[in-house]
């Protein structure tokens, strides 16, 4: 790790306080359990009524609940990035997801909340999907975590094994058994280091496709596999919370529960569901944005629901105060410190979004209520994403009309003009994009692409739309 100090303005900027509170010099543990593909009302406090999360509602009930909280990436990569390193993947050059044919990874020269705190003494862990880069110098032993147990990319992808650290350590896995197994690797990452304090990254490969659980939950929820899997992953938070529970460690332990981007709707009924916003993953919709958020923290964080915007980039700087860090100098973070929030009441420095289309560059901006989306053509639909109609320049009112519905830039063009404008300073503020990270290739890639153009005319031919929303363009608001 590099010899690096404190910078007042950068700190600043991020909207770290310089007073830490008094309970920050008792080193809090940090567990951030992550999950993929979790739709923002997949569990029950966000409004799912086909089954019920008692263990993750907890968190919510007697933490915050976030209403408008968001992921940097409607995508797995990008997001996980933006989530280590409080930054936008566009900084990073990180466009899209890595394979298991990548040659590349998350830069060497990021730095990850991982490595501040291990300076700082932490056990540092990390169990479930990594999906960062999967060769050696990419792994997470090489990035600040002492520990690793997982799957390196996504459970889709080919050649599925489990590593342990740097080495493989199982070839041939049962993903049916995968959430029982994380969380029985959880408990025994907090059982051997409840003497210290520590940073543990649980990052469940579900609900990606394919969907699994264990035979025990198989048919619990009534509602097929997708919501038996909810289930298990509901079973493992309270086991994880007991535990804490039992070692006396809870109210000394910030827990966040969050998930990387929105449903995979073109997945039907093994995907998960974003109501009430529109469309989902892979989209600058709300729904592939939008994220169940739940911050708990026994005794230090008073139960509320919130509708200020925040996103996960914020855990960077808000970890960084809590825990006494000192960020590096001339690092530019786009989170903002949610200190006061959670402890005093307050309010995030920002209650500005910007929405990053194909993680390059910023086409849309929400401020306060308030959602601008700059021109896009038409997107036809294939296994990987809905279709959406070409549209011009929208401005939709998300508090009035949470479903894009009504585009409302005619009809206030001066508020029109104001996000705008505001868009514009955004992009100018953001400074250079380094080009995208090379992506490895190698024929059975190519094979996929070549499977997915071809799926795409077909889809041109026969006008197919999303079987979520079918979406015959926008209703300009007179």
């Amino acid at each position: 790790m590099r010899n690096q100090s404190v910078s007042t303005t950068l700190l600043a900027s991020a909207g770290v306080a310089f007073t830490l509170p008094t309970f920050a010099q008792q080193e809090p543990n940090v567990l951030i359990i992550y999950m993929d593909d979790m739709g923002y009302s997949d569990i029950s406090c966000y409004g799912q009524q086909k089954w019920h999360t008692p263990n993750i509602d907890r968190l919510g009930q007697e933490g915050i609940r976030f209403t408008a909280a968001y992921s940097a990436s409607a995508v797995s990569s990008p997001s996980r990035a933006a989530l280590l390193t409080g930054r936008y993947p566009s900084r990073m050059g990180i466009k899209d997801v890595f394979f298991p044919e990548s040659y590349t990874g998350i830069p060497e020269s990021e730095v990850l909340i991982s490595e501040l705190l291990k300076e700082k003494g932490y056990a540092t862990g990390v169990i479930g999907k990594w999906h960062l880069g999967h060769r050696d110098k990419y792994l997470p032993l090489q990035r600040g975590f002492d520990e690793y147990f997982g799957i390196p990319y996504s459970n889709d992808m080919t050649a599925q094994v489990y590593l342990r650290g740097n080495e493989v350590e199982e070839f041939h896995i049962d993903q049916s058994q995968m959430v029982k197994r994380y969380t029985h690797e959880t408990i025994d990452f907090i059982n051997r280091h409840q003497d210290q304090p520590f940073f543990l990254y649980l990052a469940h490969n579900m609900m990606h496709v394919p969907v699994f659980c264990s035979e025990e939950f198989r048919g619990r929820s009534g509602h097929g596999l997708y919501g038996d899997t909810v289930l298990e992953i509901d079973w493992s938070v309270g086991r994880i919370i007991d535990t804490l529970e039992e070692k006396g460690l809870l109210e000394n332990t910030l827990v966040v529960f969050s998930s990387d981007n929105g449903p995979w709707l073109q997945e039907g009924p093994l995907g998960g569901e974003a109501d009430p916003w529109r469309e989902g993953k892979g989209t600058s919709f709300e729904g592939g944005v939008r994220v169940p958020y739940l911050v708990y923290w026994k005794g230090k964080i008073q139960p509320a629901v919130r509708e200020d915007i925040v996103t996960t980039m914020d855990l960077f700087p808000t970890i960084a105060e809590l825990c006494g860090l000192d960020v590096p100098a001339g690092l530019r973070i786009d989170g903002y410190s949610l200190t006061e929030l959670l402890l005093k009441g307050g309010k995030r420095v920002s209650d500005q979004y910007a929405y990053f289309r194909d993680n390059t560059v910023a086409t849309g901006l929400r401020a306060g209520d308030w959602k601008i989306t700059l021109p896009e053509g038409q997107i036809y639909g294939n296994f990987w994403r809905a279709s959406t109609a070409a549209h011009d320049t929208l401005l939709f009112n998300l508090r009035e009309d949470p479903e894009e519905q009504i585009n409302l830039y005619y009809k206030y063009p001066e508020k029109a003009s104001e996000m705008a404008e505001a868009l514009s300073t955004y992009k100018k503020e953001f400074g250079e994009i380094p080009p995208p990270l090379v992506v490895g290739f190698n024929d059975q890639l190519r094979e996929l692409h070549q499977q997915r153009e071809e799926a795409i005319e077909e889809a041109k031919q026969r006008g197919i739309t999303s079987k979520a929303q079918q979406i015959d363009g926008f209703t300009n608001a007179e």
